[in-house]
């Protein structure tokens, strides 16, 4: 699908962003494969990795999603996008609350708009757990984000932008995850621990990246993709990382869930299951006969896909092996 085709990444520079364009160019032959973002060092580095010398296709563009005039700009003649821009530090955005509204929901709105001016084809946004039921800034933004991006499609109406969201749960050894901190204060001999009882999903960048491609290809606007990923307990992931560490127990930080959850139960009316994700159903009828007739059943009244009740629980072993990949 991507072949001959202009893809823009938002946020491209991020571990997400650096991951797709690696598949990207391993899997397709794109026109262009464009980097947006707003750090002109990340790009230069990034430009070193992925030169244009070697990759044709490849252009850095520097730009905030903040900025729709910039946005007007960079979406000229793109076909997808993949919108992985975000402000997503949790402290960061209780302590910049507005900050992280202009880029993840502002921001959010911006895309669509330029997305349905430019007749891009495809939009697919990442979201995160913490937009399920949220109980911090940042898992308000992006669940405020989310249903932007899905009501965008009675926006654009039937010819237009198609518009789709993936969540899905921590990413091992992206910025920002708890791994590579472990792996850090494993030299200090005591591993900091929030709470023994504490569980998260957990999925490797690169089955993110592929998840997220092969939704990109699937979509057909409106869904909000969940895949099915494993869980793990905190103190299995300690005894995985550094079974020889002492732990300390440190309580819970503000804004932070014992327990996170991809589908709510209030949401379980609208989902449907399928071998490898769920789809959470838009509930705007506008366009909900899109989801009729593709395959997938309707879990039960009560169904809750949570981090502490999901049967698919990692081994340590398997956590290993998934941590000597990175």
């Amino acid at each position: 699908m991507l072949n001959g085709e202009n893809i823009l990444i938002t946020g491209g520079t991020g571990s997400f962003g650096k991951k797709a364009t690696e598949i990207i160019l391993k899997k397709y032959k794109p026109k262009k494969l464009i980097i947006f973002s707003r750090d002109e060092l990340k790009q230069f580095e990034m430009a070193q990795q992925f030169p244009d010398s070697k990759y044709k296709c490849m252009r850095y563009f520097i730009g905030d999603v903040r900025d729709k005039e910039r946005l007007h700009r960079a979406f000229y003649h793109v076909d997808y996008v993949i919108h992985a821009a975000a402000l997503k530090q949790v402290p960061t955005a209780e302590y910049n609350p507005f900050e992280a509204v202009k880029t993840n929901v502002l921001g959010a709105q911006n895309i669509i708009d330029v997305a349905i001016d430019h007749g891009v084809k495809k939009v697919i946004a990442l979201s995160t757990d913490k937009a399920a039921n949220p109980i911090n800034l940042y898992g308000a933004t992006k669940l405020c984000s989310d249903k932007l991006f899905i009501a965008g499609n009675s926006y654009a109406g039937e010819d237009s932008a198609r518009f789709s969201v993936v969540r899905y749960g921590n990413v091992l050894g992206s910025r920002g995850s708890v791994i590579p901190f472990f792996l850090k204060q494993k030299a200090t001999g005591v591993l900091p621990v929030t709470d023994p009882d504490m569980t998260r999903f957990w999925i490797t960048l690169d089955q993110g990246v592929n998840f997220v491609l092969e939704c990109l290809e699937r979509m057909t606007g409106g869904e909000l993709f969940v895949p099915k990923i494993p869980s793990m307990n905190i103190m299995d992931l300690v005894k995985s990382i550094a079974p020889e560490c002492k732990t300390e127990i440190i309580g819970i930080r503000p804004g932070e869930k014992l327990h996170e959850v991809m589908i709510p139960r209030d949401e379980a009316r609208s989902t449907l299951e399928f071998d490898n994700y769920y789809i959470v159903k838009p509930y705007i009828n506008f366009f909900k006969q899109r989801f009729q007739n593709n395959g997938g059943k309707p879990v039960p009244e009560d169904f809750e896909f949570s981090s502490d009740t999901n049967p698919w629980r990692l081994t340590l072993d398997e956590m290993k092996e998934m941590i000597s990949n990175l």
